[in-house]
Parts: C-alpha cells; structure tokens; sequence
C-alpha cells in the first residue's frame, strides 16, 4: 500500500509595533499586542480550533488509522498560552489520541541554520523542551523553518541524533526523480530525507477555492483516485501544508472541512492507500537512494530558494546586524534580553522585507503588514537599534561601551533615586495638610 505522509506547520510570530526612530532609546517595548491578539483569535476560530475537533472526531471515528504529523513553534505555543489557552488543549486532545506525532523545529522559527550552529541547536533545544513539557513527546523527526535544507544542514540535524528531515520536493534539485520515494543526506545516509509533493500540497493549500482552476471543484474522489493512480512503485507521498490552509486561506464556506473529512475516510477505506506518521516512513521504508542539494532550497515561491527572506540588499543587512551580536548575546543571561533576542530571530520580519513582486508578489503583499518591504526594513532596524544599546549595558563590546553602560546605569539609578524622594516628598506634603487641617479627610 502506498502510504500517505499528512503534515501541518503551525506558526503565528509576535509581530512588531511601528517602532519610530525616537523610540530608540526611550521605549524598550517592541510588540503589537492588539494585532497578536486579534490575529491569534481569528486564525485559533476560523481554523486551529474547528480543525483540531474535526482531526480529533477522525481519529476516533477511524479508529488509529488515521495519521498526521504537527510542527508547531515555539512562539506560536507561547502565543496560544497568551491568547487562545484552548488551542493548546485541543493539541493536548490530539496527543492523547495517538494519531499525532510532533516533529522538531527551531523555536522561533528562525534562520540561524543558515548562520550559526550554535544558536540553530539551542533554540531547537528550547523548542523540543517546550513540545516535551505540553505534550509529552520527545521529536525524533526534525522539520526546519520553512523547509530549508541542504546537505550540510541535513548533517548537523543526524548529528543531533535526529532519524529524518521534512523538506521541499524542489524540481532542480530532484530533476526526473520523483519525491515520492525516500532518500537519504548526502554527507550523511543516517538521516532519511522525506520530501514535499508541491503539486499534490498546493492544490489543497493554495488551489482548492480558485474557480479558475482547472480541476475545479475539487472533490475527496478525485483528489483521492490521483492518489491512486500513482505509479505503483511510488511508496509515499508527502502532503506538507500550512495548517491555516484550513478556515483561513481555505475558508469554511469553500468546503474544505467537509473535503478532508471525506478524504480521510476515503484514505482509511481505500486498499492502495494508507496514512502514516514520518517516523513510520522511516521505519518502514527503505531509502532508495541519496539527494544532493549543494545550496540550501526551501518550500518558498515558485524559485524554492531563499530569496524570500534573503534576497535583496535590505534582508541581507538586517540578517546581519542581527547575527554581529551573537558573541555578546552568548554572554547575556537577562531573561528579557535572551526572550526578545529570539523572537528578533523570527523569519517573517524578513519576509515582509521581500520585494518579489513579479513572481509570487500577491503572497508576499498579502501576509505583510507594513505599507511596504522599506517600511519593515527601517522599522525593524529601529528595533534592532534599541536593542543594541540595551545589550551594550548588559554586555559592553569594548571600554568605552563599558563607561557608557556605567554611566547608564548611575542616571538609572539617580532617576530611581529622584523619583523615591518625590514620592517621599509629595507623602510628607499630605501629612502636613492632614496636620494643619484636621477636619478634612
């Protein structure tokens, strides 16, 4: 039977407040809380939550032959904590039913594969922690931000004693070979490469309500007899999605509740077909052969590179200055510091950076939530600028940044000092007018 890989990325990023250049220096605080909230609230009611009910009512219904895999970041679970306490209970239902198997990523969602080793494998630290915490899994399988791979990544992730990594099916790199199949890293065969059918994903993902389409509707039977007519010698196929393709790219009213209500049954009842969890992959399949992929690819716009977050002069300066305070941050302990140093990680504040405008420009416009990629560029500059100056005063580069922070740190102590003695002040005047006027209260 050929089995059926189903895959949901989760993220939702703390985005940014429109940070002005005299807010450098004055004001510490970076986040939008009203949009994260009202985001959060949106996208946990229109899709998270009805999605989760309907995967939970399937897994019960199908009786363990039902299968998915999350890949759930931390910030995103930081925000459910916040926001939408009931989504992650709704997880929590999920994993007690045994359908469920949670992959590894970085905690952010960040880029730092792509920069430093050790930052990369602190925060999937982090992020496997907190899955451990909520839900009691431990990942075994690892799923990179936004499915960046290479063969060098690809070595670090079986090196940290993971069994497989998620990535792009990408038509360069895979030419006449099909996705689905197994591979293995390059450098290292350990790691068991599972790679994305972009086709059979994207018409749910991004096709499923576009009545220009071709196959438009799009049914559970039809989509479910492709499935089936696949070479026979195919072993897997791998549906990697965004999980807000479901009530919220997707919306309820198109039906795709209802379509993958039937296409799980349609999947459990069919003979050829079969679901599986990544780490059934492994277990089951042997690999057929190794991928190289020299630079690393992702499952971003129509080129499957990093041009999304890393292609024009902007991205690349930001990216930058970010990763210049590393060493210093490697010395920070400050717990706010080390909090807001990773969601500066988060790749989307790169993304909304991106001028691709000609060949995916409506995803890019249609996720950002700057005027422009100029505007997020000054404004997460700012950011980044105030928070340079707060780890100068923790972590100083050089002498004369350590003088600075000292005499930072004595006017902080002063302002601390002027604000008790009014306070004591502004006490003493009552009680001299209580004295000298002792009928009124």
């Amino acid at each position: 039977m050929k089995s059926i890989c189903l895959f949901f990325q989760v993220h939702q990023p703390f985005r940014h407040r429109r940070y002005r250049f005299f807010d450098i220096g004055n004001d510490h605080y970076y986040y939008d809380d009203y949009s994260n909230e009202t985001i959060m609230r949106k996208v946990a009611e229109k899709s998270y939550l009805p999605t989760n009910k309907l995967l939970l009512e399937m897994a019960d219904k199908l009786e363990g032959k039902f299968k998915v895999a999350f890949s759930i970041t931390g910030v995103a679970l930081e925000q459910f904590e916040l926001y939408a306490p009931e989504v992650i209970e709704s997880f929590r239902k999920l994993a007690k039913s045994g359908c469920v198997e949670f992959l590894s990523e970085t905690y952010s969602h960040s880029l730092a594969s792509l920069k430093d080793a050790a930052i990369f494998e602190d925060q999937v630290k982090q992020h496997d922690e907190r899955i451990f915490g909520l839900f009691g899994h431990k990942p075994r399988v690892f799923r990179n931000t936004e499915m960046i791979y290479s063969d060098e990544i690809g070595e670090r992730i079986a090196n940290m004693g993971y069994s497989a990594i998620l990535t792009e099916g990408a038509k360069h790199i895979l030419g006449w070979k099909s996705p689905n199949f197994m591979y293995v890293n390059a450098i290292n065969p350990r790691l068991k490469v599972l790679m994305r059918n972009f086709k059979l994903s994207d018409d749910i993902a991004f096709r499923f309500s576009n009545k220009n389409w071709s196959e438009f509707p799009l049914t559970a039977d039809k989509y479910v007899d492709w499935l089936e007519k696949l070479d026979a010698k195919e072993e897997v196929v791998n549906l990697f999605l965004s999980y807000e393709a479901f009530g919220e790219r997707q919306t309820e009213d198109t039906g795709v509740f209802n379509f993958l209500e039937a296409f799980s049954e349609k999947i459990v009842k069919s003979k050829k077909l079969k679901f599986v969890t990544p780490s059934e992959v492994v277990e089951n399949l042997q690999p057929v052969s190794a991928v190289s992929v020299p630079h690393p690819i992702s499952w971003a716009d129509e080129e499957r590179d990093l041009t999304a977050w890393l292609g024009n002069g902007m991205q690349k300066e930001a990216f930058a200055k970010l990763y210049d305070m590393k060493q210093q941050m490697a010395k920070c302990i400050d717990p706010e510091m080390l909090k807001d140093w990773n969601y500066l990680q988060g790749s989307n504040h790169f993304y909304y950076m991106s001028t691709k405008y000609f060949s995916d420009g409506e995803v890019h416009r249609s996720f950002n939530p700057f005027d422009s990629p100029y505007e997020a560029f000054i404004n997460y500059m700012n950011v980044l600028s105030d928070f340079k100056i707060r780890l100068n005063t923790f972590v100083p580069e050089n002498e004369v940044e350590s003088e600075i922070a000292a005499l930072h740190k004595l006017v902080e102590e002063k302002e601390e000092k002027i604000k008790k003695m009014e306070a004591d002040l502004l006490r003493l005047h009552k009680a001299k007018r209580r004295k000298s006027n002792p009928r009124k209260k």
